[in-house]
């Protein structure tokens, strides 16, 4: 594709005027959409000088949560291997957050320290994180969200298809769980829209597939807290005598296989769960999990940042956005 007016204004996706006004720096251009021009012109290998006011670095902010977690921190890791190997002009900078304080965290996606070309962002499904980033998108500014999403944002997703996950689950558990009895889930709580999708696909399997015997009772509310998390498990167990399957839909699978084989019969639960850790993989080696489901945070990571240097017009291949698949893991294929 030739460097010219149209076909620069075709891939900023703005009109030829814009990309006049920009490339002979006539001024009067919004920065969100300088920045649209001067990367597609790039892309393009426009021959003339860029004005040197538009020659900065171009900053893709990914805002995460929780770090002290195995998924998150496998999640930074691979934005961090990917950032090293793009040109020198595009930094990738990595925030973790407090998931419990919506306040603080929409203030940084709507006011950002540096000048922002792009925004990746994990956050909860809350009111003030959902109006940050509506006033970002309104700003022309891209988003991509990743792992999980937030209502009403037209913002590209990235991520596993959870519901699919958590039907899947159910399907685990009914079809490979030989004992009756009672079924029971967990999750982080409600504000993200991840653990909702599970729970929803969970749900909506037993419901729609129902086995003789089996019962989905209950969803309970962790908040990804080991103690707590444990705590439940525990009750759980004294108020199902007969529970036979267990999908936790969010983390802390290490504080409740802790729980299981401390139990005579922990290993007669059928215990699906999230993520492949070290700990994760030793459960189920010693028959306490029954199988995990891992959302791959390394093709998540890459996947969202091909997409931004796509809508930021520094490829020019289009980016094919599918469902990142999810890997099924049992001890036989550890």
């Amino acid at each position: 594709m030739k460097p010219t007016f149209q076909n620069i204004a075709r891939l900023a996706g703005v009109g030829t005027a814009t990309v006049e006004r920009v490339l002979n720096g006539r001024g009067g251009v919004r920065p969100a959409l300088v920045e649209k021009v001067t990367t597609a012109a790039r892309a393009l290998d426009y021959p003339k000088r860029l004005p040197d006011l538009h020659r900065g670095i171009v900053r893709i902010d990914v805002l995460l949560m929780r770090p002290e977690t195995t998924f998150y921190s496998r999640l930074a890791q691979a934005f961090g291997r990917g950032a090293a190997l793009l040109d020198t002009t595009v930094a990738v900078h990595r925030t973790f957050l407090d998931e419990q304080d919506p306040l603080t965290i929409a203030e940084w996606i709507a006011r950002p320290e540096g000048k922002r070309a792009g925004l990746i962002v994990a956050a909860p499904d809350q009111p003030e994180v959902r109006a940050a980033l509506r006033s970002v998108e309104a700003e022309g500014v891209p988003i991509i969200q990743i792992v999980t999403r937030a209502e009403s944002i037209e913002a590209s997703y990235v991520g596993i298809d959870n519901y699919a996950a958590g039907r899947s689950a159910g399907l685990f558990i009914s079809s490979m769980q030989p004992r009756n009895g009672t079924v029971v889930a967990l999750c982080h709580s409600q504000i993200y829209q991840v653990h909702r999708d599970r729970i929803r696909g969970f749900s909506d399997y037993f419901a729609e597939r129902p086995r003789d015997g089996m019962e989905f009772a209950a969803v309970l509310f962790g908040q990804d807290e080991a103690i707590r998390s444990a705590e439940m498990l525990a009750e759980a167990l004294k108020a199902w005598p007969d529970l036979v399957g267990f999908y936790n839909a969010g983390g802390a699978n290490s504080s409740l296989a802790s729980v299981l084989r401390k139990q005579p019969r922990g290993r007669d639960i059928f215990f699906v769960g999230h993520e492949l850790t070290e700990r994760s993989a030793a459960a189920l080696r010693d028959g306490v999990m029954s199988v995990v489901l891992d959302q791959a945070p390394e093709a998540q990571a890459r996947r969202a940042l091909d997409l931004m240097l796509a809508r930021l017009g520094l490829v020019s291949e289009p980016v094919a956005n599918d469902p990142i698949r999810f890997v099924t893991i049992t001890r036989e294929n550890l």
